[in-house]
């Protein structure tokens, strides 16, 4: 009986209006979101070959000098590796930085021994603004077309489920038949399902079948594992909204009414509610991370400053003990700038884990972070390229002082030109950097978002039911 309600409902979705309308209209944004993708992907994937080029000329430029070079230079900026589901989730990755900046050269002090600074990471904002802590949804990407179109397509295909039946008077001949009510209600859920997921399964095969025609596009195994599991979230956020319109719909009388609930409805979740969480988490997030923290640097660097001193000036000093000292100088100074950098980077990520947090009342904000989760963009993903910056990092510092400790004629005093080997260095012996990532980890970070979209989905379920029970026809 259940399938046979399913079909029933299906048949007279599939002749309606509705149902050519929702389908042209996402298989017209899925062609866009392929074509747009089309034509800056290749954009996208030039400027980070270009950039791992320019890091790995400068990594050899450096060590055919010396070793010293190498260390004090450093490898510059790392970049971030594009994700080939930037067409699912593109939104997120508008307010994000795209390197790690890497930086030397801030100050350089003559005498004996002539001294630089070293290599230090400026770890990059994690969002320029504090306010901007949700995608950008004017991107015709998959977050904006399942988020905002099907979700209001999904209401559009149950909003007359109930009501309507029991404006003709089938609803009580339907019920006087003894056929349980649970069973009409899944019936009606899975018509609407399928009524719902024809237009939008034709439309992700002809955006894939096009993209992937593309030579620039590579969707491996892993790709395609993590857009099935982008489908299945989906599927949940979708069952969201028809079990919404089943509540609904169970509710009033007249159709007409339970189409005006339901829009005032997906306004409040989908558009009001995520801007104006945004723009409370953006107000009450601090920006004391970023007020004087050129000003902190620069008192961190004088009182290093006037501690060395004395030992830079001091004739008694002999030359070794010169050198020891102003070895520490150079590496105490470079870590300590380093760590102002990545309290101020900490301090940011909090804010914005603070903002996303009080975001997630939303679904369709629960949806867009799981999308960005599994894509391999957005925040999470920027959060997982700067650990693997901060692993490179260590690992290029530890090649550095092993390879120095290596060679028999250096003095092993990091920092300093006299102190350090000159002997050139092999480029193919120096770590690459690689920008990977982890879907156990992606997975770890959605599990809440995950949890919650169930619970949004069950409790409007159970709402449902209870108001279909309770219905009198």
């Amino acid at each position: 009986m259940i399938w046979h309600i399913a079909k029933r409902e299906l048949y007279d979705n599939l002749n309606s209006l509705r149902f050519a309308l929702a389908t042209v209209l996402l298989l017209g944004l899925m062609l866009t979101n392929a074509v747009v993708h089309l034509r800056e992907h290749p954009t996208r994937l030039q400027k980070y070959h270009d950039g791992v080029a320019e890091y790995q000329n400068r990594l050899k430029s450096y060590a055919a000098e010396s070793l010293y070079k190498l260390a004090q230079k450093g490898p510059g900026d790392l970049y971030k590796k594009p994700s080939g589901l930037h067409f699912c989730a593109a939104g997120g990755e508008t307010f994000l930085p795209a390197d790690a900046e890497g930086g030397y050269g801030r100050w350089g002090l003559g005498g004996e021994p002539p001294l630089e600074s070293f290599w230090i990471l400026w770890y990059p904002s994690v969002t320029p603004n504090l306010a901007n802590v949700r995608p950008d949804v004017t991107k015709v990407d998959w977050g904006f077309i399942i988020g905002y179109v099907l979700s209001l397509i999904a209401l559009l295909f149950t909003f007359d489920s109930i009501s309507r039946e029991r404006e003709r008077g089938t609803l009580r001949l339907m019920l006087a038949n003894s056929i349980p009510r649970h069973t009409v209600l899944i019936g009606k859920f899975l018509g609407a399902l399928i009524s719902v997921s024809i237009p939008f399964t034709l439309a992700v095969l002809i955006n894939l079948l096009v993209i992937s025609t593309s030579s620039h596009v590579h969707l491996g195994a892993e790709v395609w594992g993590r857009l099935g599991i982008i489908l299945l979230i989906t599927l949940l956020y979708t069952c969201l909204f028809l079990v919404l319109g089943l509540l609904v719909s169970a509710r009033v009388q007249r159709s007409a009414v339970s189409l005006v609930i339901l829009l005032l409805a997906w306004v409040t979740l989908v558009v009001f509610m995520p801007n104006t969480l945004a723009a409370i988490a953006g107000g009450s997030s601090s920006s004391e991370a970023a007020l004087g923290f050129s000003e902190r640097s620069d008192q961190i660097h004088d009182e290093l400053w006037r501690e060395y001193a004395s030992h830079r000036y001091n004739s008694g000093k002999s030359w070794p003990q010169k050198l020891e000292a102003a070895g520490e100088y150079v590496t105490k100074d470079a870590a300590q700038q380093e760590r102002l950098h990545e309290e101020r980077l900490k301090q940011r990520i909090s804010q914005v884990n603070r903002a996303r947090t009080l975001a997630r009342i939303s679904p369709v904000t629960i949806f867009q972070h799981l999308l960005e989760s599994f894509a391999g963009t957005g925040f999470e993903r920027h959060l997982q390229f700067l650990e693997n910056v901060k692993s490179y990092a260590q690992q290029f510092r530890t090649f550095t002082v092993d390879t120095d400790n290596a060679d028999a004629e250096s003095l092993h005093i990091f920092g300093v030109r006299e102190g350090m080997s000159q002997k050139p260095v092999s480029p193919e012996a120096i770590p690459k950097f690689e920008d990977t990532l982890s879907l156990s980890k992606d997975f770890n970070t959605a599990a809440i978002d995950l949890l919650l979209l169930m619970l949004f989905v069950i409790v409007l379920l159970s709402g449902a039911y209870l108001a279909f029970v309770r219905v009198e026809v």
